[in-house]
């Protein structure tokens, strides 16, 4: 496999680690691409932007991404209502880029400028106290 290729690729992918493109993160789907198992339209934080970037480099025609995988919003962030957190640690668990901290039956934060929006962290919580924002 092209290492320089896949270095491509993995730049351009939008580092939500989301798991929408069906591979274990935004390096996996690289390596797929690269070595012409994935096509280009598998993210949906890339948009159709960003499927047109992955096929420039590939060389391969350019096609809009797969609604059918998600939707494509602008960045956001996960935001936890403290008031409401129990602190099970789901959320930590579930969370692919160590965004958020806290220990168990203490109330976690999510530290802002290392989370990616992946949403991974939403349908972990017991409690219903993570929402979404608008990134600053």
């Amino acid at each position: 496999m092209n290492a320089d290729l896949v270095e491509r690729l993995d730049r351009l992918l939008p580092q939500t680690q989301c798991g929408q493109c069906g591979y274990a993160g935004c390096r996996p789907y690289a390596e797929a691409m690269a070595r012409g198992e994935a096509d280009v339209d598998h993210c949906p934080p890339g948009g159709d932007a960003g499927a047109r970037a992955l096929a420039k480099v590939l060389g391969v025609p350019a096609r809009p991404y797969d609604r059918a995988r998600g939707e494509h919003k602008p960045l956001q962030v996960a935001l936890i209502i403290e008031a409401d957190c129990i602190g099970c640690t789901k959320c930590i668990q579930a969370c692919p880029v160590d965004a958020i901290i806290g220990g168990s039956k203490h109330m976690h934060t999510v530290i802002e400028p290392l989370c990616t929006g992946c949403e991974l962290c939403v349908p972990a919580c017991p409690v219903d106290c993570i929402e979404l924002v608008a990134a600053a």
